[in-house]
């Protein structure tokens, strides 16, 4: 039995002239893991959006075709109706958490479906079994892979029977993937229905029953499944000639951060070396972003120091540092605040021209009058990237940028970070879970477990350390190995 059923299906927002779907066609069984994939901006989100009644209720526009949830015409049910039988989990996991501990949040849904006391306590705990997640954590310290599996633990607690999961790979590292998929074939084995939106479709493919791509506003049903994975799984290559390392741009000794009773970093060792591209590997929660804030200076130690160098300078001051350093966060969201994409990248530009070529060379200038939040995942990604290196950061740090990405655009903006790279002679800090850009990103890298620095060396650490994902104990693995320190 369908699912969800969509019958040429065409939208088209309010403020756009043309439609973002045009004729789509799509369905979803029950008991069925349907992966859906496409280009970033194709359409995928606002599928979603239908399936889930955001459009029209939420969101509005121009709609033709014919929707159906559990057999029943959608243009009949209200939001209620459709969210008792649809559980979405979307690519913002920080929109999504309200509460300050991991049980609370969960059992909210819980709570607002009228389930009984100990009906909630058996789906929490069932739903952190399931995704690996302990009910006491405060979900403020959370990694951005541990938040997406806390929101798809809320999804999986309240038992609706379709699940729609937008990028929930996107944050998670190779055990955090195989664990969500795991536990979505497991359901999709009891007759749920299972949508995952993915641009990592190696990881999902080996769990889907079914792939759909969708193009210029149409889907359709893909028959050659490993041809249509190995087209989007290709490393991307390195395109910068080999660099020596220069001088010290940042030194990390003995650094520890601690939250609470919560030891995060401990120890830490680190160099930061001027026109280097430095790869910050490690399983989720390990610590790396922790580690970028710190070496950024958004937040300071608590035990240990960490100084930034200029040949000229010598120590810089605070002010001084914080201008020499360039972050792209996690969640672009936070960092997104200007009412045009134009004026967004000319905000911290270094100068009125620079901030065009970065727009023409990011091939932005057809978004520049759209406001940054109206863009899709992967095109606010590139606006953010684009932003900060407008304004020629010294060091420019990158905090998974790959979030939102399909594999040209993912090739494109390593590219252009790359030609940056190589014309500016900065040094790129990157933290990624995504192996098809690691080695394009990369003349050093540093691993981190156990709250540490485990292991540092040439690419080939990069390499490893993705070839031993499927490990259970990554941080096990890398702990055992002798420490090598490269330059």
């Amino acid at each position: 039995m369908n699912a969800v059923r969509l019958s040429r299906i065409s939208f088209r927002y309010e403020e756009s002239r043309e439609r973002t779907l045009n004729g789509a066609d799509f369905e979803l069984n029950y008991g069925e893991i349907a992966l859906f994939s496409g280009a970033s901006g194709s359409g995928k989100s606002t599928l979603m959006s239908i399936i889930c009644g955001i459009i029209p209720h939420i969101t509005t526009g121009e709609i033709y075709g014919k929707a159906y949830i559990d057999g029943e015409d959608a243009g009949g049910m209200t939001m209620a109706q459709i969210n008792k039988k649809v559980g979405v989990v979307l690519q913002n996991a920080d929109a999504q958490i309200i509460q300050s501990i991991v049980e609370d949040e969960i059992a909210f849904g819980c709570e607002n479906f009228g389930m009984s006391r100990e009906d909630i306590a058996l789906n929490v705990g069932r739903a952190c079994d399931k995704m690996g997640l302990s009910p006491v954590w405060n979900t403020r310290t959370l990694s951005g892979g541990q938040k997406q599996r806390l929101i798809t633990a809320c999804t999986l607690a309240t038992g609706q029977k379709i699940i729609v999961l937008d990028e929930p790979l996107a944050n998670l590292d190779g055990e955090g993937a195989e664990i969500l998929a795991g536990a979505l074939r497991k359901l999709a084995s009891k007759g749920y229905a299972i949508l995952i939106i993915e641009h990592r479709v190696d990881k999902v493919a080996p769990y889907a029953d079914v792939i759909w791509h969708i193009e210029n506003g149409r889907t359709e049903r893909v028959t050659d499944k490993s041809g249509y994975v190995s087209q989007r799984v290709a490393r991307i290559l390195d395109i910068c000639a080999p660099s020596s390392a220069g001088e010290t741009l940042i030194r990390a000794e003995k650094v520890g951060f601690r939250v609470k009773d919560r030891m995060i970093l401990s120890d830490v060792d680190l160099e930061v070396y001027r026109g280097e591209r430095l790869l910050i590997l490690g399983e989720n929660g390990c610590g790396k972003t922790t580690l970028t804030r710190l070496l950024s200076g958004i937040c300071r130690p608590t035990s240990g120091r960490i100084e930034r160098f200029d040949s000229k300078r010598g120590i810089l001051g605070l002010r001084e540092k914080r201008h020499d350093i360039g972050v792209v966060y996690q969640n672009p969201n936070y960092q997104l605040f200007m009412p045009t994409v134009e004026k967004e990248i000319a905000f911290g530009a270094k100068d009125k021209a620079y901030a065009r070529e970065t727009m023409r060379l990011f091939g932005l200038e057809r978004l520049a009058d759209r406001h940054p939040q109206s863009l899709s995942e992967g095109q606010k990604r590139l606006v953010s990237v684009a932003a900060v290196c407008a304004s020629a950061p010294r060091v420019l740090i990158l905090d998974e940028p790959t979030v939102g990405q399909d594999h040209e655009n993912l090739r494109r903006l390593v590219t252009l970070v790359s030609e940056l790279h190589s014309r500016t002679g900065n040094s790129v800090i990157t933290v990624t879970h995504d192996a098809r850009c690691a080695d394009a990103l990369c003349d050093r890298a540093a691993v981190v477990a156990g709250g540490t620095i485990a292991m540092t060396g040439g690419k080939e650490v990069a390499d490893n350390f993705f070839k031993n994902t499927e490990k259970r104990d990554i941080m096990r693995f890398y702990t055992q190995k002798s420490k090598v320190k490269l330059r």
